[in-house]
């Protein structure tokens, strides 16, 4: 197929020639093949395929939550084109069993992916690096869903493991010793004063307590620990979803990569009389003031990567108390729509947007056919019109979670998605309809 005057990141207007499942050519008058399908892009935004390296979509398990299909669905409507997902299955993807009941289930995915080894006392990781993983993570050192927290001893052990496989670690750095107990206890000595919200919008006071518990202090800590053990081993390590402007500096000081999320760059403490339990996550919610210092860390090129950390839970769910409530927000298909919104009102530069999303962690998790828009690159493409954005709404979302914690804010959403040269996801601006493609998902770590 051919995309017609199709505008690129930096500002280019190209036409772009896709054969099979690659771009063929990125130039000006390409003129069209009798059998091509012509795409006029009439100057929209083309923009790579975003890579997302940290979803949870739930199977084997939890199919109530999120299977692959429609999880790779939003993903799709969201403009990301291949997803790495995190270990905290049932069963878990730490032994041989659970990394092929995953991928069984993963040929049902519209978008191409990954599949994360987890670590925990009884895994296996010689079984787990003759598969086909993705790296090793997501290396859990606090208790999370699926509590999966390991201790340092293992944790060094998985670090030494995975650098003779020569496989990144991605870590969830958080120090439960330097949780603060005292910021619960009155929730568990007083369920009346834990009532929880009717609903995503709904009012929940206690909430802010989950913030107060999981401190910043706990996930700096484990860090600067995390980041030691990894350089002391000369291993790769990734932070997942820091969520302190400390945190990103600690990281990226002592030379490892690190993610953000777009709840931790879009929401803050202020947004929790809001959100209620819908707002619990791990890490949590920060002040408004390092939510700013987190979105400066962002633009000025700090961080490596955005992810979302998208793990869904439904609405049932998130209505208990707090402290039943499950962690964890849905937000694979908001995250390059709230990103090229912030492009629109000119707080981020659209190349900056690109490396966040698609180029960067195309080059860290060494996808050299994935990032950008150029020949010899996978099709993995996404058309957008930046002048029509549009507010977000549950409702027009495709996650079987059913809400989403970014109701209401407006975001730049795909006109059209593909994947390897299939058109996987299109909607019509004037009218709403949208159609799916076909299941054409592959994991970016074939078999040799």
């Amino acid at each position: 197929m051919l995309i017609t005057d199709a505008a690129l990141v930096d500002g280019r207007v190209r036409d772009v020639r896709v054969e099979g499942e690659r771009i063929s050519a990125v130039e000006r008058g390409l003129t069209p093949d009798s059998d091509e399908r012509v795409i006029p892009a009439d100057g929209r935004l083309l923009f790579p395929g975003a890579i997302d390296v940290h979803v949870h979509f739930r199977e084997p398990g939890f199919p109530h939550k999120e299977t692959w299909e429609t999880g790779s669905r939003s993903a799709a409507a969201g403009g990301v084109t291949t997803v790495v997902d995190q270990p905290n299955t049932d069963p878990a993807t730490t032994t041989g069993a659970g990394f092929d009941a995953k991928a069984t289930l993963a040929e049902a995915s519209l978008v191409d992916y990954g599949i994360n080894g987890g670590v925990t006392p009884d895994w296996e990781p010689d079984v787990l690096f003759d598969r086909p993983i993705f790296a090793l993570g997501e290396v859990f050192l606090a208790d999370s869903t699926g509590e999966m927290g390991i201790d340092a001893e293992l944790f060094a052990e998985a670090v030494d493991r995975a650098r003779d496989a020569g496989a990144t670690v991605t870590v969830h750095a958080e120090n439960a010793d330097l949780f603060d107990e005292a910021a619960i206890e009155s929730l568990e000595d007083d369920s009346d004063a834990d009532s929880p919200p009717s609903s995503p919008t709904g009012r929940s006071a206690p909430a802010d307590a989950w913030s107060a518990y999981r401190t910043a202090e706990a996930e700096i800590d484990a860090i600067e620990r995390a980041v030691a053990v990894a350089n002391d081993a000369d291993a790769p390590v990734h932070v997942a979803h820091t969520s302190t402007p400390e945190g990103v500096d600690a990281a990226v000081d002592a030379g490892a990569t690190c993610e953000v999320t777009p709840h931790h760059l879009f929401l803050s403490r202020e947004d929790l009389p809001r959100l209620g339990t819908f707002g619990r996550m791990n890490p949590p919610l920060r002040s408004e003031d390092r939510r700013a210092a987190l979105f400066e860390r962002v633009a000025d090129g700090t961080v490596d990567v955005i992810a979302t950390d998208h793990a869904p839970h439904t609405v049932e769910e998130k209505e208990q108390p707090l402290l039943e409530a499950p962690s964890g927000v849905p937000g694979v298909e908001t995250m390059l729509p709230l990103l090229l919104e912030t492009v629109r009102q000119g707080r981020l530069e659209p190349e900056r947007v690109r490396d966040l999303v698609a180029a960067t962690p195309a080059k860290l998790f060494d996808l050299p056919q994935k990032g950008k828009v150029e020949p010899g690159r996978d099709a993995d493409l996404v058309l957008v019109d930046p002048d029509r954005p549009r507010e977000t709404q549950a409702g027009g979302l495709h996650s079987k979670a059913g809400w989403t914690p970014f109701e209401g804010l407006w975001g730049v959403f795909p006109e059209l998605t593909m994947v390897r040269g299939t058109v996987v996801y299109t909607r019509d601006p004037e009218t709403g309809a949208e159609t799916f493609g076909p299941a054409v998902g592959e994991n970016v770590r074939p078999e040799e």
